[in-house]
């Protein structure tokens, strides 16, 4: 390789609040030569809230095939470059993952400057598994498309992270509905903000909830699994399972009540059930 090749620095930046920003990512942006940007105003924001002034050429899925080639002969140059996405880690969801294939090709060195994404700060504040999870970003637009992959994604057991446009929320809800059936859900929107809010429920609730208040901003939507076969030929758990998970989500921060309210959605019982079997 030659030494004298620049790097390709992949910056996370914050996904709202801008405090969220680390101390290396701020030192890298300030020594590249360039900063590649999704939206050269948003970025351009964030360099004038941290003081930072660098050359900003835009890099999306317009331009991607003939920047990429521009990018990719400047850091051969010895130029270091930054990129960067709207807002959280770039290369998730954005064309950055095919001009990291195309250095990687051309012998260009690439790093990453870890920091925020909207992806797995919503599933840690969903109360949805998070040991075993799935990241399949945007559906496609089209129904029958949609439709296509969500039957595809039906045996699926790990938690299943989506990303939806505020238009289309309640569609893909329906359609998650009607393809898997009912599912424990969480919809993150604004996370890190000041209107920060995540809904949680079944998609059956959650879309009345979207019906009620008309959705506003770019969603994360968590989705629990499929259930094991154990599950679905045992769906009343023991006593100890039920205090087990009702404990799981107090520990989330819901009340004793609501605890058990979500417990029993989960095990497909009523919420009587749970609470004569834990005041046995």
């Amino acid at each position: 390789m030659d030494r004298e090749y620049g790097t390709l620095y992949l910056v996370a930046t914050p996904i709202g609040n801008l405090e969220d920003i680390t101390y290396r990512a701020v030192r890298i942006l300030s020594e590249a030569d360039l900063v590649a940007a999704e939206d050269t105003r948003r970025t351009l924001k964030l360099l004038n809230h941290l003081k930072i002034k660098k050359p900003l050429v835009s890099y999306h899925d317009n331009n991607r095939l003939s920047r990429a080639d521009e990018l990719v002969e400047r850091l051969k140059q010895g130029e270091n470059i930054a990129l960067v996405s709207d807002a959280g880690m770039p290369a998730i969801s954005d064309p950055g993952e095919e001009l990291v294939r195309i250095c990687i090709r051309e012998g260009v060195p690439v790093t990453v400057i870890p920091g925020c994404t909207a992806a797995l700060s919503a599933l840690v504040v969903s109360g949805l598994p998070t040991r075993r999870f799935a990241f399949e970003g945007f559906l496609p637009h089209k129904r029958n498309e949609r439709v296509k992959r969500l039957k595809e994604l039906a045996e699926e057991e790990r938690t299943l992270i989506f990303y939806e446009a505020p238009h289309r929320i309640s569609h893909t809800l329906a359609d998650m509905l009607q393809v898997l059936g009912e599912r424990q859900c969480a919809l993150a929107r604004e996370l890190t903000k000041l209107h920060e809010e995540i809904l949680r429920g079944s998609l059956r609730e959650l879309l009345s909830r979207l019906e009620a208040e008309p959705p506003r901003g770019e969603f994360v939507v968590i989705l629990s699994g499929a259930e094991t076969e154990n599950k679905k030929e045992n769906p009343h758990r023991s006593g100890q399972d039920m205090e087990a998970l009702v404990r799981h989500y107090e520990e989330q921060g819901l009340s004793r009540m609501d605890a058990m309210k979500q417990a029993a959605r989960d095990l497909g019982v009523s919420k009587r059930d749970v609470y004569r079997s834990l005041n046995r």
